[in-house]
């Protein structure tokens, strides 16, 4: 931790958010499995409080909370969806009991391909029944929140037919606004984001959203409109609540990582963002 800690510190950088590795396949378990998979998932959470406590503590992370996930697929939750959002949600209540201990916030990432957080509706059910907004708060991904609109693993639960006219901006903007009136208020975590309302993924995280570049044609948001829901109340009035805002960059392989151009459009989306809803204090 030291020695990162010096990296960072020498190239100017700071640390944010940190993930809780609370996967089956990393050494974590399922909320929603036995005791001893409760356990580990929270051990996981434990080792991850302790990163990110210790880096704050060495003066490069500023800002920023602990990601988690109910890591189960969602045709595990639906095998019994009340019985299992009432264990995710107890296991969750325990995940933050050991953050406050480390002095830490919790960001739970709203995602389709996680049960119990696959839909929009679920997500804010899951909120509201661990009951620690202190502690526990989500975590907005703008590709992977696009996906609720949509339905994708929770038809009932769609606001967007899927057959929709992207070019209707009316709608979209009515839909987007329901979305984002439910969830901002948890929102304590914000990554600027594009998608192509397309599903992709591998292995645990199957069917989630597809991250775009930010010059993508085919992606279907306007990020700076898009980004100001998130960032402003109904009223337009900046929130001020988001600490820590990144470009999530998964999915792309490295060639596409590597290449300057890449990041040189990334920033140029994000300044945007910067230009048209951030603030000076």
């Amino acid at each position: 931790m030291k020695r990162l800690a010096e990296k960072a510190r020498a190239r100017n950088l700071q640390i944010g958010t940190v993930v809780a590795p609370v996967y089956p396949d990393t050494g974590g378990g399922l909320p929603i499995g036995t005791k001893k998979e409760q356990r580990k998932f929270l051990e996981q959470v434990g080792k991850a409080c302790q990163v990110a406590q210790q880096l704050r503590e060495r003066g490069v992370r500023p800002d920023g909370a602990v990601r988690i996930d109910s890591a189960c697929s969602v045709e595990a939750w639906r095998e019994d969806p009340q019985s299992n959002q009432k264990r995710i949600a107890e296991t969750f209540r325990e995940a933050c009991r050991i953050a406050e201990d480390h002095g830490e916030r919790l960001a739970a990432e709203g995602e389709i391909c996680w049960g119990g957080m696959h839909s929009w509706r679920r997500m804010v059910e899951l909120l509201e029944m661990v009951d620690r907004p202190q502690t526990l708060g989500f975590q907005a991904d703008m590709s992977h929140t696009l996906l609720y609109l949509l339905g994708y693993n929770a038809p009932e639960d769609a606001l967007l037919p899927e057959d929709f006219d992207w070019n209707d901006q009316g709608r979209f903007d009515e839909a987007y606004s329901t979305l984002t009136a439910a969830l901002r208020p948890w929102t304590i975590d914000f990554h600027i984001a594009q998608n192509d309302a397309t599903v992709h993924g591998a292995g645990s995280h199957d069917k989630t959203g597809r991250h775009c570049l930010a010059t993508d044609p085919n992606g279907k948001l306007d990020i700076v409109r898009c980004a100001g829901r998130w960032l402003r109340d109904d009223a337009g009035e900046l929130t001020k609540t988001i600490r820590h805002l990144c470009w999530d960059g998964c999915m792309f392989p490295n060639a596409v990582m590597t290449k300057p151009d890449t990041w040189n459009d990334i920033l140029r989306a994000m300044v945007a963002v910067r230009e048209s809803h951030g603030w000076r204090e």
